[in-house]
């Protein structure tokens, strides 16, 4: 029990101070939005998890409390209370200084996923609140801030003790501060999703969340002690298998590699990618190192038994993995990311190692299974020759309009050839689209109007996708090019707007449009979603106009409620249902003016929930459709 004597105290070591994180939270947690408070909960259960790696954590607790607080508690070693050399408790120095904790000692954590020591003091700076007791040596100390600044008085530089107790761990409650948040209310989806991902990843931990909030109120256990195997075999769940679930691991240069894939009767890739549990959603090198080496493996085995002959050009790594759903999980030492939550792993040595451990261990598994090599071999070769085949559609459907700056169908471009500043609205309805083309700035605004509603990609073929009038249209303006995922048929550096702008009606057919456009963004042109370059517009649902005074536009019915506490004199009150009613100086005024209209900004929290709910409620499998859409019913906004 080495490492148990050596976690005291003297093991946090610090690096600096705490105010920047209230000044700029979205450095530290990605947004002030639903992602960001949520993201407050992980970091605080990845200290657990981390103590779960270290070997003395089993159990995490998890409440969403009545009061809109959050409570994590595990039953680790607890945070060291014990003298530091600033003068204070340890765990003072920890929830009240950037980059303080056991972190940067690798003989406390040998691998970690917090946020390197910022973690616990961070969602300490953003919370209204923080209340702390941790159970350490038979005593149970407490601790408490408010906005990050401590309101407990020390007892000789140390905590005072509440209690005393035959167990250890740690417990954390935390309000979020309204003052930072968009909204302080959790989105209990997502954090269970969170949560059973972390399960998968640690088989012998166990998770325990609870939401005892009204109206929402449930008990739920996770706990897999299949690890990823029953990941993957849950995210192939109502599918046609093909294979086994394919399962190695490793190590090497210290790193510890885990990968396990499957393949399923669909075409398309999943593979996801964990370092130190943490979900990296934009992959990163461990992704790499497995992709490249499993596409050298199987082009080497299809030449072996013949599917490719002397003349006939590899797979490439799309046909190999068409049909793979995977999870490939690191556990690095001193990881790398770009960006501080952790969407994309930077480590070139854990490219090496995934690699290396890969190409060791696949080819014992394919040498005693020739079966599912030959499957796996088949599933690339039908991919290759779909591939082949949608390349001459492509070719044939796109050459044929080509794209001008001056004139593109419907398309009213704007002047400016500087893609940073400029900005399309697509505008359903001619009506719509032709105030929209008065009303805009020229210099830099784009109408492109689109009659309808465009195809559901997530129920048609390619070829089907690429013959659609207005997909066509969307392809050649944007300029950046069409591909499933993040294929190398598209080219975000080529992106002609840096805003596209779904301009929709405020009703239910409107939203079914902008339903459709983002499918069709989303499967086929993902990175204008991960970059930040897809929004849309807010128009007004009303306009007040009082007997005396200046009318004003009423973007929800929360405002119009509180129009009409304001003025209890009479006015008249017009309801839009549609953009076309709106003349141009209306449109400008409230939805294409940058000084005063109100844009949504698209983005994915999470990838893989992201891609098995659209796949839910725009695909052919009608019931359980039927049963989200009753679960989610109070979500619904109603346009009554």
């Amino acid at each position: 029990m080495e490492e148990k004597e050596n976690y005291g105290a003297s093991s946090i070591q610090v690096l600096e101070g705490l105010e920047p994180v209230r000044l700029r939270p979205g450095m530290y947690i990605g947004s002030t939005g639903v992602r960001g408070l949520n993201h407050l909960i992980y970091e605080i259960v990845d200290n657990s998890v981390d103590e779960h790696l270290a070997g003395f954590c089993s159990n995490i607790w998890v409440t969403l409390n009545e009061d809109g607080s959050a409570t994590v508690t595990d039953d680790g070693r607890g945070i060291p209370v014990g003298m530091h050399e600033k003068g204070v408790s340890a765990e003072r120095v920890v929830l009240t200084t950037l980059h303080a904790g056991g972190k940067f000692d690798d003989t406390v954590y040998k691998t970690s996923g917090g946020l390197h020591g910022v973690g616990s003091s961070v969602v300490n700076a953003l919370s209204s609140w923080l209340d702390i007791n941790v159970s350490r040596e038979g005593l149970i100390h407490h601790d408490r801030y408010e906005k990050g600044r401590p309101v407990v008085e020390l007892i000789n530089g140390l905590l005072p003790t509440v209690g005393r107790t035959r167990k250890t761990g740690t417990s954390i409650s935390f309000l979020p501060d309204p003052e930072i948040f968009d909204t302080t209310r959790f989105k209990a989806d997502d954090i269970k999703s969170r949560l059973h991902e972390t399960a998968y990843l640690n088989p012998n931990l166990q998770i325990h969340y609870e939401d005892k909030r009204p109206g929402t109120e449930e008990t739920q256990d996770f706990h897999e002690p299949d690890g990823i195997n029953g990941f993957v075999r849950d995210m192939n769940e109502n599918k046609e298998i093909l294979t086994p679930v394919i399962y190695f691991k490793g190590e090497s240069e210290g790193i510890q590699v885990e990968c396990a894939f499957q393949y399923v009767n669909e075409f398309h890739e999943d593979v996801l990618g964990f370092c130190n549990n943490i979900y990296n959603s934009e992959g990163g090198t461990h992704i790499t190192g497995f992709k490249s080496t499993f596409t050298t493996i199987m082009n080497s085995y299809a030449r072996e038994i013949g599917v490719l002959k002397e003349k006939d050009s590899n797979f490439n790594g799309a046909d190999i993995r068409n049909g793979m759903t995977g999870i490939i999980s690191v556990k690095h030492p001193d990881p790398r990311f770009e960006g501080q939550t952790k969407t994309k792993l930077d480590n070139q040595d854990a490219s090496r190692a995934v690699g290396k451990v890969t190409n060791e261990e696949i080819q014992l598994y394919f040498d005693r299974n020739l079966d599912v090599l030959k499957t796996v071999i088949g599933c690339a070769e039908k991919a290759a020759k779909i591939r082949k085949s949608e390349e001459r559609a492509k070719t044939n459907l796109l050459t044929k309009q080509k794209y001008s700056f001056d004139s593109n169908g419907k398309l009213a471009n704007c002047v400016s050839k500087d893609a940073s500043k400029c900005e399309i609205f697509i505008v359903e309805g001619d009506s719509a689209g032709g105030s929209a083309k008065t009303a805009r700035n020229r210099m830099y605004q784009a109408i492109l109007p689109i009659r309808g509603k465009i195809l559901n990609v997530e129920k048609a073929s390619i070829d089907k996708v690429l013959a659609n009038a207005e997909i066509k249209a969307m392809i050649n303006a944007f300029g950046c090019g069409f591909s499933e995922g993040y294929g190398q048929d598209f080219d975000i550096t080529k992106l002609r707007y840096d805003k596209i702008i779904i301009m929709a009606d405020a009703d239910v057919d409107g939203a079914h449009i902008a339903t459709l456009l983002l499918t069709l963004f989303y499967r086929f042109m993902p990175q204008l979603i991960f970059e930040g370059h897809v929004y849309v517009a807010m128009p007004p649902l009303y306009k007040a106009q009082p007997s005396r005074g200046e009318e004003e536009y009423l973007y929800d019915d929360h405002a119009l409620a509180e129009y009409r506490k304001k003025h209890k004199g009479n006015f008249t009150l017009q309801r839009y249902k549609g953009l076309g009613e709106m003349d141009a100086e209306q449109l400008w005024e409230t939805t294409l003016d940058p000084e005063h209209r109100r844009l949504k900004q698209v983005s994915i929290d999470d990838a893989r929930m992201a891609s098995s709910t659209t796949a839910l409620l725009m695909g052919n499998d009608v019931p359980p459709r039927k049963e989200f859409i009753y679960q989610h019913a109070r979500d619904a906004e109603l346009d009554i």
